[in-house]
C-alpha cells in the first residue's frame, strides 16, 4: 500500500471505530487488513451493522459474500467457531473498501442481508449450497450450484475427494441418473522433462 492509500485506510479506520460505540461487543475489533481494514463481529447484530455501513459511511455495494471453513488453518482453535461469513463492500462515491467478517458455529444461523443489499441474494445461496451455513429469513434459500439430490457441502474441508456415484443425462430415461463412479485414486508422479539430466 501507498503512504497515500495508508493515510486513507487509517482515517476510515478511526471512522468506523465509532461501530464499536455504536453496536458494543458486537462488534469485536476494527484493524487494517492487508489490502482495506476489516471489521469482526457476531452474526447476531450483522443485519444491522450492515445497515450502519450503508447508510452511514456510505458502502452501498456489496460486491462479494463468501463463506471459509477455518477447520483446517494450522492455529485453528476447536473451541472457536469453524465458519466465517465474509462481506466484502464497497463505496463508489469515497472510493472505498471494507471488509465485515462474521464467525459462526456450524448449526448456528446468520440473518440474510438481502433487506440491505438486494444482491446478497445469489451470494447466500451459494455459501449455503457450498457450506450449509444456513442464512435466516434469507427469501428462496436453496442449492444453486449443485443437484437437487446433493448430499454434502464440496467445499467443507472434510468432504471426501473421491465421490461414490457419477450423474449424468441418460437419453433413454430423458432424465439425469447416477451410477456408481469407477475413478481409481491416482498415484502422483513427480513431473519430469523428457531429456533433462536431473543428477
Amino acid at each position: 500500500m501507498t503512504e497515500e492509500s495508508t493515510q486513507v485506510s487509517q482515517g476510515l479506520i478511526s471512522e468506523l471505530a465509532s461501530l464499536q460505540s455504536q453496536f458494543g461487543d458486537a462488534v469485536i475489533a476494527v484493524a487494517q487488513g492487508l489490502d482495506c481494514p476489516v471489521i469482526e463481529a457476531t452474526h447476531a447484530c450483522v443485519v444491522d451493522i450492515c445497515h450502519a455501513l450503508k447508510s452511514q459511511f456510505g458502502f452501498e455495494q456489496l460486491i462479494d459474500l463468501c463463506g471459509v471453513d477455518m477447520s483446517a488453518l494450522p492455529n485453528y482453535d476447536e473451541s472457536k467457531p469453524r465458519f466465517a461469513v465474509v462481506y466484502h463492500l464497497l463505496s463508489v462515491q469515497y472510493n472505498k473498501r471494507v471488509r465485515l467478517k462474521v464467525s459462526v458455529q456450524e448449526r448456528e444461523m446468520v440473518d440474510s442481508v438481502t433487506e440491505v443489499w438486494p444482491t446478497a441474494n445469489w451470494f447466500e445461496r451459494e455459501v449455503y449450497d457450498m457450506y450449509g451455513i444456513i442464512f435466516n429469513h434469507h427469501p428462496d434459500l436453496r442449492r444453486i450450484l449443485t443437484d437437487y439430490g446433493f448430499e454434502g457441502f464440496p467445499l467443507r474441508k472434510d468432504f471426501p475427494l473421491v465421490g461414490h456415484a457419477e450423474l449424468f443425462f441418460d437419453e433413454a430415461q430423458w432424465r439425469c441418473v447416477y451410477k456408481p463412479n469407477k475413478l481409481e485414486n491416482r498415484v502422483l508422479v513427480s513431473r519430469a522433462w523428457p531429456g533433462v539430466d536431473r543428477g
